[in-house]
Formats: C-alpha cells, structure tokens, sequence
C-alpha cells in the first residue's frame, strides 16, 4: 500500500476508530454470533449468517485502518509555509466564470471532508493549486471541462 500523509490530528483519530471498533463493535457482534448460535440449527439460521457476515465486513475495516496506520506518515506542521500551495494549506480560490469565492484545507485522503472544507490532495481540483502562489490562475480540467480560479489567499 502507499505511504500516507496525515496530520497528527487525522492519526490520533485514525487510533480511535480503531480502538472503537475492537474494544466496542467486535464484542458486540461477537455477543450476536452467540446469541444466534444458542437459537439452534446453524444450517437455517439467517441471523447467524448475518452476524457473521459482519464480523467478518468488521475485521476487513480493521484491518484496512491498521495497514492505513501502519503506512502513514505524519507531516510536520511546523514545516509548512504560504509562499505557495502545499497540503494544510488554507486557500482561498475565486472562480474566475462566477466570482464564487471558496476555502478548502488541502489534506492528506483519509482525513478529507466537504462539509468541513477539507479536500484530499489527490483531487483534480487540489492537485490544479498545488505549488501555485497568490495572484496565480489555476486552470484545473474537472470531469465537466476546464475550471479556472484565482488563489486569492494561502493560510495555515
């Protein structure tokens, strides 16, 4: 698996899913199998089947974050300027057709999400601001056609 990028922040709750998933859901469905496996009959029982068809969809995510963990690679904070785009960057881009302006945290894949502005550095649209400065037009291609934007502002 490659190496993974992530702030300090997104592995120390990366550690918590985890510890949440085997210390919480891992008995619970194991309390499932064993409640399943006392109603008799195995060969017909569907709620055996389903707990553990969980368990083992379970032990699959576990074991996807674990290897996540163990290829991650925590960027230093202190490291990280605003003469240019970079990941942890704040930027502000300006859409250059509508004039919609828009902050996005540029941030490793797994700590990526819209409703909190984070967008994964991987994206088309985050790899078109990558290493560009203020002032900058940024024209990105994106599945509808080529967008341009303005960075307006780089923060931390």
């Amino acid at each position: 698996m490659a190496i993974t990028y992530m702030t300090e922040e997104g592995y120390k709750k990366l550690k918590e899913d985890i510890a949440t998933l085997e210390n919480v859901e891992r008995p619970a469905i194991s309390k499932q199998i064993a409640e399943a496996r006392d109603k008799g009959d195995l060969s017909e029982n569907a709620e055996y089947d389903a707990a553990k068809e969980a368990q083992g969809l379970l032990e699959a995510k576990i074991a996807q974050l674990k290897n996540l963990m163990a290829n991650a690679r925590l960027i230093n904070e202190d490291a990280i300027g605003t003469d240019f785009v970079q990941i942890l960057n704040k930027v502000t881009i300006r859409n250059t057709k509508n004039n919609q302006q828009m902050t996005y945290t540029l941030v490793a894949e797994s700590e990526a999400n819209l409703k909190e502005h984070k967008i994964a550095v991987n994206t088309p649209v985050a790899q078109g601001l990558m290493g560009k400065k203020v002032g900058d037009i940024a024209e990105i291609k994106v599945p509808s056609g080529i967008m341009s934007f303005e960075i307006l502002n780089i923060s931390i």
